[in-house]
């Protein structure tokens, strides 16, 4: 899916702490005494970051931060922007600095650009495979500590929208909740009860006779955790519109396509950040 308007980075204040963390971990006790020993501090370099397989970019917002905190003289030049598809060999960035502070900062820059471009590539996979058909895909909290603001935007850079980003985002009655609250309408009339006119309410079930007991209360979104897919026909048809249908548990990228053939409104899949695989980028000096 195309995006209407770009994706902004995230805030510096955001993703700072995170970014200096990265480099403090790095950079141990003593800094880089590799690149100390062997490189002049009057030393420039030029380097290309590039891809070595096709896929989408992200990440360069954390990347960028963490090149500025070792050198704010350094400049990064984007040639391929994040969200667009590139071939092999592709180059994305251009860094030219100190050739002591693009060393420094190297492995922590390709640390975040590589597997939140694995994230914003594997959902784009996923989207492609609903593609034409009405349900959108969504991620979930499995994230990686620390790493969720950055995995949330890598996903809709890759096509998908964002689920809750945290537990203060919704109201999202699961079946531990249900369990614990004594059943699906007693749970239903307390969130009602507890929330504004601007909290979303989510109910997850597992079999239909839940949905039955559930849309009384008019939930926002129900959620059919584990469904096979004629038993999703099944339940879109029951709630007919009154409330948005999610599909989540056991996505694949070769099940989603049936899955949204079902017709439900989104497709959640921890998947998109929990399985996604480090996207293979390079940073190269350059003559």
């Amino acid at each position: 899916m195309t995006n209407h308007l770009p994706i902004p980075p995230l805030p510096d204040v955001v993703i700072e702490p995170l970014v200096r963390l990265a480099l403090a971990e790095d950079f141990g006790r003593s800094g880089d005494i590799t690149t100390d020993a062997v490189i002049p501090a009057s030393a420039r370099m030029k380097a290309l970051m590039s891809a070595r397989e096709p896929g989408i970019a992200s990440g360069y917002d954390a990347a960028r931060l963490a090149l500025r905190l070792v050198d704010p003289q350094a400049t990064w030049t984007t040639l391929t922007e994040e969200g667009t598809a590139f071939a092999k060999g592709a180059p994305l960035v251009r860094i030219e600095g100190s050739a002591r502070s693009v060393l420094m900062a190297e492995r922590v820059m390709l640390n975040f650009i590589g597997p939140l471009s694995g994230v914003a590539t594997l959902t784009s996979k996923f989207v492609a495979e609903a593609a034409g058909m009405h349900a959108r895909i969504t991620c979930t909290r499995k994230t990686t500590p620390g790493f969720r603001a950055l995995e949330k935007r890598a996903v809709r850079l890759g096509g998908g929208i964002n689920h809750r980003l945290g537990l203060d985002d919704a109201i999202l009655i699961k079946d531990n909740h249900i369990a614990a609250a004594g059943g699906v309408a007693v749970a239903m009339k307390r969130a009602r009860a507890a929330v504004g006119h601007l909290r979303a309410i989510e109910i997850e079930v597992d079999r239909l006779s839940q949905i039955e007991e559930a849309l009384p209360f008019k939930p926002d979104a129900i959620l059919l955790d584990n469904m096979s897919t004629a038993l999703l026909k099944e339940a879109v048809a029951l709630i007919a519109g009154r409330a948005k249908t999610e599909a989540s548990g056991s996505v694949r990228l070769e099940t989603v396509k049936a899955i949204a053939q079902t017709g439900v409104d989104f497709i959640s899949a921890g998947a998109l950040t929990h399985s996604a695989v480090n996207l293979d980028i390079g940073l190269d000096y350059e003559d």
